[in-house]
């Protein structure tokens, strides 16, 4: 144990000279790596789609607004499901029926905003800054059609369960004759067969968006105290926007790499 400049114990001195010396490496590669083709499991890209949606909103400021300064939007997906139950595939694979993309998520929104300051008079108006954050949100369904996949996915595997039953020949009890028989199945027994199958869920990667938007104050009025005539301020605000943004469709496959 050694003491610093300062006199506390430090467990640990490490030589500064030697701690900076490059450090040697060699390569270094299995020797189980085998040639020629292989199935390896992959996320395969099925498709990629351009969605659009309109939404209209109503936002409700805390404060009076005298004017907007900035409105920084985040595309939010909180879900992206392709319903993949009833798609049919033909007799070479090819997928044949259109397929439902199911979209829901929201516009985050950072608004920044002057409201004025409770002693403003005369020819200028004094503000504060503030921010006011939204979530806007919007829920469509779009469909992909059969040809638009790049590669068809691979559709689920249905789970499924049978029963079987034995024959049995079992006595008829008082009041029957000696020789009869009971003949059926025995409902003291139960057998059953299940297939369940764990399918591969696609899934979604967002790609890019875009906003178009229309923002207008639907209560403004003067604002007092002899402030300019221009001046004016408003609680509420209806928000049109234009939304456009492209997902990729992405599902797990057995996919055979050929070596060249």
């Amino acid at each position: 144990m050694t003491n610093d400049k300062h006199g506390n114990h430090k467990c640990v001195s490490i030589n500064k000279s030697a701690s900076k010396a490059e450090c040697a490496n060699v390569q270094a590669l299995s020797g189980n790596i085998a040639a020629g083709p292989a199935l390896v499991n992959l996320p395969v890209t099925l498709t990629e789609v351009r969605v659009t949606s309109n939404l209209d909103a109503n936002i409700h400021f805390p404060d009076p607004v005298l004017e907007i300064k900035d409105i920084k939007k985040r595309v939010k997906i909180v879900q992206c499901t392709l319903l993949l139950g009833g798609a049919e595939l033909d007799d070479m694979g090819n997928l044949i029926t259109d397929i439902p993309l199911f979209i829901k998520g929201y516009i985050r929104k950072n608004i920044q905003y002057a409201t004025p300051c409770p002693k403003t008079s005369g020819d200028c108006v004094a503000s504060d800054m503030r921010s006011l954050t939204v979530d806007v949100p919007f829920d469509c369904v779009t469909t992909i059609a059969a040809g638009d996949f790049d590669r068809p996915p691979v559709l689920p595997e249905f789970n499924s369960r049978f029963e079987f039953d034995f024959f049995r020949a079992q006595k008829l009890g008082t009041g029957f004759p000696e020789k009869d028989r009971l003949l059926s199945s025995d409902l003291s027994q139960f057998h059953q067969v299940s297939d369940q199958f764990y399918n591969q869920f696609p899934y979604c990667e967002l790609i890019d968006s875009r906003i178009v938007q229309y923002d207008e104050a639907i209560d403004r009025h003067p604002l007092h105290h002899n402030a300019p005539f221009e001046e004016g301020v408003f609680y509420n605000m209806v928000e049109k926007s234009l939304l456009e943004f492209r997902v990729r469709v992405i599902q797990n496959q057995q996919v055979r790499i050929i070596a060249d």
